[in-house]
């Protein structure tokens, strides 16, 4: 059994801050149960632009509001809490939050916490395995 607390990962290497986002990775690969699990804040104001090429996310969107726009359609949806979006399609996508929005993501297969967005918004696919200790 794991129990963690979104407190315990603040100032740790789970707890990855940029200018845009703040995202507290409670569960990574090196847990070896299939996904990863992170609360994700995104800052109000920001534009935020991403692929994630070699991941399914889901996202569950708990508190805050914005703007989800399909890069590929065109398709804009309104994020209010209560709405999950789903990039089943690998699809590349842009969130304009109007307030802070906080969000719950999955991901799939699991990120190890250590990869960076490369100039496309893109997590490479590291595996646990992989990844230096």
């Amino acid at each position: 059994m794991i129990v963690r607390s979104l407190h315990d990962l603040d100032s740790t290497d789970r707890d990855v801050v940029t200018p845009n986002w703040r995202s507290k990775r409670i569960v990574l690969a090196g847990d070896r149960v299939g996904f990863s699990l992170h609360e994700t804040v995104l800052k109000a104001g920001t534009v935020n632009d991403f692929w994630y090429a070699n991941h399914i996310e889901a996202v569950l969107c708990v508190d805050g509001e914005g703007e989800l726009t399909d890069k590929e359609t065109g398709e804009v949806h309104q994020l209010r809490p209560g709405t999950l979006y789903l990039l089943d399609g690998n699809e590349r996508h842009q969130v304009r939050p109007r307030t802070d929005i906080r969000a719950i993501c999955v991901f799939n297969p699991p990120v190890t916490g250590r990869e960076v967005h490369d100039e496309n918004g893109v997590y490479p696919l590291v595996r646990e395995e992989e990844a230096p200790v």
